[in-house]
């Protein structure tokens, strides 16, 4: 038998019981975070297949969708926003007000919309009927889903993926999950729709200014067309799908996932069905995607009133505009409007060597003649190279760029949307001998079948002299008369748009943004009757200010743009704890060189700061 004393226990110092504390705090903290990252997992999952379908018409619909590409490639969604008034019996169909495509090209990191007026006159193609000329909107009207897309799809030629539908009520109750949306509205916006006189279009009542719109108020802006037209309206909804992206990316978190999915399981449709990874997937592209590679494609050349037409060679354009985003027009207009060169040089100013990657005869010969079809200068590989890839296993075919070559990164972007599906990449040392010191090396793969695509448009990017005139009492009053009303220093712009005045029904609006900040827009009215305006407010986290392009400094102060494409559609300055905003029209008639001078001609309002 043996005795022996068991040590005394330390004493619990109160370092030691903190310490014990934190380790078990930790612990939950890490069981709870797995905990509630495998609940969203398992929310996200149930509220995916709460996306999938029951609607008859939506099932009907999936054999005329046109294969999903594989991973790494663009896919097009149809989203198809419809209606039934109060009023209208059950018998009466649905209308198509909103009709858009949405193109996610993970190779350019950008998505593109492109959207029909839903009065424009087309043919109408519904399955197993001849076809006829009508509103596109009659499409589904006539037999649903499967029309708008037989419709479009022939109209455009561009294969659709995926197709989405959404009910205008739906509409409503998912912005409102959201907590609203925050929208930049260019001016005031009233029909009381009283009785007083005929008066079929709807109620709306909004103010100027950039603002959180709620559900209805939103389905307002976004339907509006009383005064202005189908057009305009279409530009109003390309503009709240960008509004909808800048708040994801600034303003939600993981924990708003249940909320807003459970909001989109109860009111979308969507075909195919779509799976968990594959939502996860798309969401996160939204979420990373660069700034300013949200591109809004137009069908121009629209003419008339109650039926609106157009050419071919304007739709094939918008086609091009919307396949082929030009993702360097912002760089390029942003080089031009401050004295430099387009970034993405011309096909005549762009040397290419060509290898055949894939195997089969002729195919860098063909794919180099091509290339001299668009303009592009063809290099041959030196004498002791072949015009071979190191092997013939490129699947996809590929642009390199030559870092020693200036422009070249920008070029090899432009070209590879040429061989679509192709990607772009800097070259390696192992290809340097055999491009023969040209700018790009493309080797052709097995997606090349003996044709390439068009490239992007060409932007027409020059200076121009701004149409502005000096003219700072058309705002100075308006500006004094809220000196003493706001937290902070107001400015007001010395030169305008020379066809503008203040808008006549709101010039100037003093609001609250929140609990926190407050606000004031000038609204100004060009000669076309567009309006422009000028925001002011003492919140720097406002979620379009998240989108920016580029800062630039303009004499010793320093500018943020913003661009739609090649279009300038904001400059903002930040200063005296505030920012200052030059916004464009709703389509953006002003030009760079406008816009510009417009926010170099700020200047700040002199006396003392505060409420009186």
């Amino acid at each position: 038998m043996s005795v022996y004393r068991q040590p005394v226990p330390p004493r619990r110092t109160g370092l030691r019981l903190v310490g014990r504390w934190l380790l078990f705090l930790l612990i939950a903290v890490v069981m709870l975070a797995i905990a509630s990252v495998g609940g969203i997992y398992l929310f996200v999952h149930e509220t995916v297949a709460g996306t999938h379908t029951n609607d008859p018409r939506l099932r009907r619909t999936q054999p005329y969708l046109d294969k999903i590409p594989p991973p790494g490639h663009a896919a097009v969604a149809m989203l198809i926003g419809y209606d039934r008034r109060p009023n209208e019996a059950n018998n009466v169909p649905s209308r198509s007000d909103t009709i858009m495509l949405l193109r996610a090209d993970p190779q350019l990191h950008a998505i593109s919309m492109l959207s029909f007026p839903r009065d424009m006159l087309v043919t109408i193609h519904c399955p197993g009927q001849p076809p006829y000329q009508d509103k596109i909107n009659a499409a589904y009207a006539s037999c649903g889903p499967k029309g708008t897309l037989q419709t479009v799809k022939a109209l455009t030629g561009i294969p659709i993926n995926y197709l989405i539908t959404v009910n205008f009520t739906s509409f409503k109750e998912i912005v409102d999950q959201l907590g609203g949306v925050w929208v930049d509205v260019d001016h005031r916006y009233l029909n009381t729709n009283d009785g007083r006189t005929y008066d079929t279009y709807a109620t709306i009542n909004l103010w100027p200014g950039y603002q959180r719109l709620k559900g209805w108020q939103a389905l307002d802006y976004v339907r509006f067309r009383h005064t202005d037209s189908d057009l305009l309206r279409v530009v109003r909804q390309q503009q709240f799908v960008r509004a909808l992206k800048e708040q994801i990316h600034s303003s939600f978190s993981i924990f708003d996932v249940p909320r807003i999915m459970g909001s989109i399981a109860r009111n979308v449709d969507a075909i195919p069905d779509l799976s968990v990874t594959k939502v996860l997937s798309y969401a996160r592209f939204i979420y990373e995607l660069p700034p300013g590679h949200f591109f809004q494609a137009k069908i121009n050349g629209l003419n008339g009133y109650s039926y609106l037409t157009t050419n071919e060679s304007d739709i094939r354009q918008a086609v091009q505009d919307f396949s082929n985003p030009a993702v360097d027009a912002p760089r390029d207009a942003t080089n031009v409007a401050f004295g430099g060169k387009p970034r993405v040089p011309k096909p005549e100013e762009t040397t290419i060597t060509v290898l055949n990657g894939n195997g089969v005869e002729h195919s860098a010969s063909d794919a180099a003649y091509l290339l001299t079809q668009k303009g592009y200068k063809i290099v041959r590989p030196p004498s002791t190279q072949t015009s071979n890839a190191p092997n013939f296993n490129y699947q996809e075919s590929i642009a390199y760029w030559n870092p020693r070559v200036k422009r070249s990164k920008a070029a090899a972007r432009r070209v590879s949307q040429l061989f679509a599906p192709a990607v772009a990449k800097k070259l390696p040392n192992t290809l340097t001998q055999a491009t023969n010191g040209a700018m790009l090396t493309v080797i052709v793969g097995h997606t090349f079948h003996g044709t390439i695509g068009n490239p992007p448009p060409e932007v027409t990017l020059t200076r121009q002299p701004p149409a502005v005139v000096y003219n700072p009492s058309a705002s100075l009053p308006l500006v004094k008369s809220l000196r003493r009303k706001v937290p902070f220093r107001l400015e007001y712009p010395t030169k305008i748009e020379q066809s503008s005045i203040p808008d006549p029904d709101v010039p100037v609006r003093n609001y609250p943004l929140d609990k926190k900040h407050e606000a004031v827009r000038l609204t100004y009215r060009t000669g076309s009757r567009g309006y422009w305006g000028i925001e002011m407010m003492d919140w720097n986290g406002a979620p379009v200010l998240s989108e920016r392009n580029f800062r630039r400094f303009i004499g010793k102060r320093e500018f943020d743009l913003y661009y739609s494409g090649a279009k300038l559609h904001m400059v903002v300055l930040r200063e005296n704890g505030a920012t200052y905003w030059v916004v464009n029209t709703l389509d953006d008639q002003l030009s760079n060189d406008t816009m510009l001078a417009i926010a170099r001609g700020l200047r700040p309002l002199k006396g003392k700061v505060g409420r009186a």
